[in-house]
């Protein structure tokens, strides 16, 4: 990438922020406007399994990634694993044999392509720049080179605030009551399911996700009625016991 791009990018995302301490959620407006996107959302993740939402523009990318966190599948957990993925049409077979889970019910919330760049500075791994689109469209060889500036400006971001440099925040007041508030809810419910099945904390979200799977639930709903107590989880009994 070239200096120029860098700062071209910058300056929009400088003008995102109006003068404010830029955030994440300045770098996805940003790349909304410049890429001919219909949204965007940002993932931090530590493992294919272990990953939380840091950002998204609106309700259909919110969806997205919380489909991919509830189904395990989905472009977001392929780049983190193996680079940048560019899904210009969700309803091409190829998709529904490569995320059988997740690609029905992302064209199911309004997204017609999905394009996902790993968030990485230098060997480190920070999560993911989802980008939709409401109609299948790839993005331009221009629009590509671009995205990618807009996902290591966000892992700069995030590498700022793990170093203590607050990036700021301007996510929407929506998010903060609902989506944020649903993530706590799925940490809280982990724990607890820990506890019931004296798990380790991946099976237990393991354990999580595939409930909701197996219902055809939300993650977030099902988290809900487990810290409610609503549903509880008990220990799967041994292949010899007669019950």
């Amino acid at each position: 990438m070239t200096g120029d791009r860098v700062a071209r990018v910058w300056t929009l995302v400088g003008l995102e922020s109006g003068g404010a301490e830029v955030s994440l959620a300045h770098v996805c407006a940003a790349a909304v406007a410049a890429l001919g996107v219909d949204g965007a959302g940002v993932t931090v993740m530590v493992s294919p399994t272990v990953r939380e939402t840091a950002h998204s523009t609106d309700a259909v990318s919110a969806d997205l990634e919380e489909l991919q966190l509830t189904f395990g599948q989905g472009p977001c957990v392929d780049t983190f694993a193996n680079g940048p993925v560019l899904a210009e049409d969700l309803r091409a077979p190829e998709y529904a044999a490569r995320w059988p889970a997740f690609t029905p019910a992302a064209l199911g919330c309004g997204a017609g392509a999905v394009f996902a760049l790993p968030l990485q500075v230098g060997a480190i791994r920070l999560g993911v720049l989802d980008l939709y689109r409401v109609r299948p469209g790839g993005l331009s060889d221009f629009e590509l080179a671009d995205a990618l500036v807009f996902a290591d400006t966000a892992g700069m971001l995030l590498l700022d605030a793990a170093a203590g440099i607050s990036p700021g925040n301007a996510e929407l007041a929506w998010q903060r009551k609902d989506r944020a508030a649903g993530q706590a809810v799925v940490h809280q419910a982990t724990g607890m399911v820990l506890a019931q099945l004296g798990v380790s904390a991946e099976v237990a979200f393991a354990r999580l996700r595939a409930y909701a799977y197996a219902h055809d639930r939300r993650l977030g709903a099902v988290a809900r009625d487990v810290v409610d107590r609503r549903i509880r989880f008990t220990p799967e009994p041994a292949a010899d016991d007669p019950r």
